[in-house]
């Protein structure tokens, strides 16, 4: 994913290495670009979901916790697109769990 994306703040604080986006695993690059993707198509306001995800890393420094970015990136998303009814938490529970299972057996099998 190239790292100038236009419609984001430059502000926004994105893991970066040498200027590049920074994804450990694929399910970050897939959670940021659900992110971008639905804000592009107008579903959210940037301010919104910038606004939850500050929360949640509030949420995790308060509790003594050390979430990984894009754990808190995925909660944000959750909470704005549960808040506009985009989907239910049950949703996102079922398709969270076949990308889990896409994951896992993603690869084909020769026989």
């Amino acid at each position: 994913m190239s790292a100038d994306i236009p419609s984001l703040p430059e502000d926004i604080g994105l893991p970066r290495d040498n200027g590049e986006l920074l994804f450990e695993a694929p399910w970050e690059a897939r959670a940021f670009g659900v992110a971008v993707a639905l804000h592009e198509k107008g579903k959210f306001e940037w301010k919104a979901f910038s606004q939850a995800l500050a929360a949640q890393i509030r949420r995790s420094e308060l509790a003594g916790q050390s979430n990984p970015y894009y754990e808190s990136w995925l909660a944000a998303l959750r909470v704005v697109v549960t808040h506009d009814k985009m989907l239910t938490p049950g949703d996102i529970d079922i398709r969270s769990e076949l990308l889990r299972h896409q994951d896992d057996h993603g690869h084909t099998h020769s026989h």
